[in-house]
């Protein structure tokens, strides 16, 4: 592959992935996920409501993938930065590993 397709494709992507972070929000069902729903089956409710209740030990800047009294529209922003973090992590990271000179 040329550099230039290379980019195409690498722009393809992000595209891709902004264009998911944005109607994620839409798309997602309400109802509780597999772990939570596995959970539920083995742990008693009573031990269940008291373990959501307890304070995690790092907190969150964006919990629940949204941020607070935005909406729908506050789970977008919330989703597409966390897109754009990870994209740009990934970048630093190709970067400073790259092994050619």
């Amino acid at each position: 592959m040329s550099k230039n397709s290379n980019m195409k494709f690498l722009y393809a992507g992000i595209a891709i992935a902004l264009l998911l972070s944005i109607l994620a929000p839409f798309l997602a069902s309400s109802d509780p996920d597999g772990l939570e729903s596995a959970a539920g089956g083995v742990i008693e409710e009573s031990k269940m409501s008291e373990l959501e209740e307890t304070e995690p030990a790092v907190s969150s800047p964006m919990p629940d993938y949204a941020i607070e009294g935005m909406g729908k529209s506050g789970e977008v922003m919330a989703i597409a930065i966390g897109t754009v973090a990870v994209l740009a992590i990934s970048f630093g990271f190709g970067k400073i590993f790259n092994k050619k000179a």
